[in-house]
C-alpha cells in the first residue's frame, strides 16, 4: 500500500522533504516505524519518534488505510 507521510523537524532532514510517499509492506503503525527504520537508520538515532494517524498519536497496533494522514513528529525542544 502506498502511504504519504508529512515530515516536521529533523525527521524531514532525514528522509529528504515534506512529505514523503513510500510503498507500506505491513498494515500498522508498527509495521510502518520498522519498515522506516530500515530505510532511514538515522531515525534509530532519534530520543522519540512519534507517528501521528489522522491527527492523532498512535500506538504501534493502530492500523493503517491508504487514505491515512500520517505524520512523523520528532522529539522538540525550546525555551
Amino acid at each position: 500500500m502506498n502511504v504519504k507521510i508529512k515530515t516536521f523537524g529533523i525527521s524531514r532532514d532525514i528522509l529528504g522533504g515534506r512529505e514523503v510517499a513510500i510503498d507500506l509492506s505491513g498494515t500498522s503503525v508498527g509495521d510502518l516505524r520498522k519498515q522506516l527504520n530500515s530505510q532511514f537508520p538515522e531515525l534509530i538515532k532519534l530520543n522519540s519518534l512519534f507517528i501521528a494517524v489522522n491527527l492523532e498519536y498512535a500506538s504501534d497496533e493502530v492500523l493503517i488505510q491508504e487514505k491515512d494522514e500520517i505524520a512523523l513528529i520528532p522529539p522538540v525542544s525550546g525555551g
